[in-house]
């Protein structure tokens, strides 16, 4: 196996990788519409990829507001630290960009790895395209 690597996207260059992975998880794994996953957003957001040598397998987004989201690791590669990866970078893009707040709609199912991470549940549970998520925060200052 590759060393695992992450970088920033070009949603315009990058569209079709990361088109690829998010149907891959949230689409067809999930079975979430595609007109909840792909949103307005999605071009003004700052977008990541995680590599293994030149292979996309992951991806995530960054909001200006600090907002982090659309986190996914194609199956084969989950397990191997891809998404702590992901998220730990971020975490840096944010902090980098003075955004001291990171914050996030978890999978409830998924609450312990964000919490391994610094982040902590901050909402009672509700559904999001059908499935369980809670919101969660990550502040910066409590870990300088």
């Amino acid at each position: 196996m590759n060393k695992i690597s992450v970088r920033l996207a070009d949603w315009q260059k990058d569209n079709a990788d990361i088109r690829r992975i998010r149907e891959a998880v949230f689409i067809a794994e999930q079975h979430i519409p595609p007109e909840l996953e792909f949103d307005a957003e999605d071009p003004e957001a700052l977008h990541f990829l995680a590599l293994e040598g030149d292979y996309p397998i992951g991806t995530a987004r960054l909001l200006s507001d600090g907002t982090i989201g659309r986190i996914s690791v194609l199956k084969d590669w989950r397990g191997l630290k891809v998404g702590d990866a992901l998220v730990n970078a971020v975490i840096v893009e944010a902090q980098n960009r003075d955004l001291k707040q990171q914050t996030l709609s978890a999978q409830v199912h998924a609450t312990p790895f964000y919490e391994r991470l610094g982040f902590r549940v901050v909402s009672e549970e509700f559904l999001e395209a059908g499935i369980p998520h809670v919101d969660m925060v990550r502040d910066s200052r409590d870990f300088a």
